[in-house]
C-alpha cells in the first residue's frame, strides 16, 4: 500500500463532532486532509491551524453547501486541484432532526435527503474517476437507524437507509477500482437538540455494553476500512456497543 504521506482524504462535514475526529485520525496517520464545512468556518480554521502547526500544509479547509447540487462538480474540481489527487472520500456530512408525520414538509425532505443521500451519490459520481486512479476508497457514515427506524424521524431514517443501499450499490458499480464501505454509529455523540436526554438514556440501556461510545471508536473503524481492509467492500460495520442485538 502506498505510503500515507502521499495520500489525500476528503471528509465532508468535518469541522465538528465525529467529522472533526475523523480529520484528526486521518491526519495523525500521515494523510493530507481536506476538511469540508458549510457554516462552521471558525471551528474548521481552529482544527486546520492546530494540525498544520504539527505538519505544515497538511490540512486545507473548503466551504461548500452540499445542497447546491448544480455547483457540486465545481466543488469536486476544487477538491482535486488542492493536491492533484484523492485517495479517500468520507461522506460524513449529515443533518438530523425530528420530522413527525403530521408536520412533514417538502423543505425538510429536500434538506434531509439532500445532505444525507443525494450529496454522497453525486459527490461520489464526480470524484470516482480520481479515486479509481489511486485505487482509493469511500467510507459512508450511515446510522444504525438506517435499519431500525427511530420514531418521529421518518425522513432521516429513509435517507440513511438509502445511504446504506447506496454504499452496497456503489461497491458493485465502482469495483474493482474503488472500495466502498460504511460505518453505522450507534450510541455515540448525541444530537444537539432539546429533549433528547430521555432517549439518550434509553438507548444506552439497550446497548449490550451498557455504555455510550466515543467518536474515536468511529475513527478507528474508518481507519481500519481505509488502511487495513483491502479485501472488504460493500460492507457496513455497526459501531453501536451491541445496540442492534436488542429490540
Amino acid at each position: 500500500m502506498e505510503h500515507s504521506s502521499n495520500r489525500v482524504a476528503l471528509v465532508t462535514g468535518s469541522a465538528r463532532r465525529i467529522g472533526a475526529q475523523l480529520v484528526r485520525r486521518l491526519h495523525s496517520e500521515g494523510l493530507h486532509v481536506i476538511l469540508h464545512y458549510n457554516g462552521s468556518r471558525d471551528a474548521a480554521q481552529v482544527i486546520a491551524d492546530e494540525l498544520n502547526s504539527t505538519r505544515k500544509d497538511s490540512i486545507t479547509i473548503i466551504q461548500f453547501d452540499l445542497l447546491d447540487i448544480d455547483q457540486l462538480d465545481t466543488f469536486a474540481k476544487k477538491v482535486l486541484s488542492i493536491w492533484g489527487r484523492l485517495d479517500v472520500l468520507v461522506n460524513n456530512a449529515s443533518t438530523f432532526y425530528p420530522t413527525p408525520m403530521q408536520d412533514i414538509s417538502m423543505e425538510q425532505w429536500h434538506d434531509l435527503v439532500g445532505v444525507n443521500l443525494q450529496a454522497p451519490l453525486f459527490l461520489t459520481k464526480a470524484l470516482a474517476p480520481s479515486l479509481a486512479k489511486t485505487k482509493g476508497c469511500i467510507v459512508n457514515i450511515v446510522d444504525i437507524h438506517s435499519d431500525r427506524p427511530l420514531k418521529g424521524y421518518t425522513i432521516y431514517c429513509i435517507a440513511k437507509a438509502g445511504l446504506a443501499m447506496l454504499t452496497k450499490s456503489l461497491a458493485r458499480e465502482l469495483a474493482p477500482g474503488v472500495r466502498v464501505n460504511g460505518v453505522s454509529p450507534g450510541a455515540i455523540m448525541w444530537p444537539e437538540i432539546e429533549d433528547y436526554e430521555p432517549m439518550h438514556q434509553e438507548i444506552i440501556e439497550r446497548t449490550a455494553l451498557k455504555r455510550e461510545g466515543n467518536p474515536t471508536d468511529i475513527a478507528d473503524t474508518v481507519w481500519f476500512l481505509v488502511n487495513s481492509a483491502d479485501y472488504i467492500t460493500g460492507q457496513i460495520i455497526a459501531v453501536d456497543g451491541g445496540r442492534t442485538l436488542s429490540n
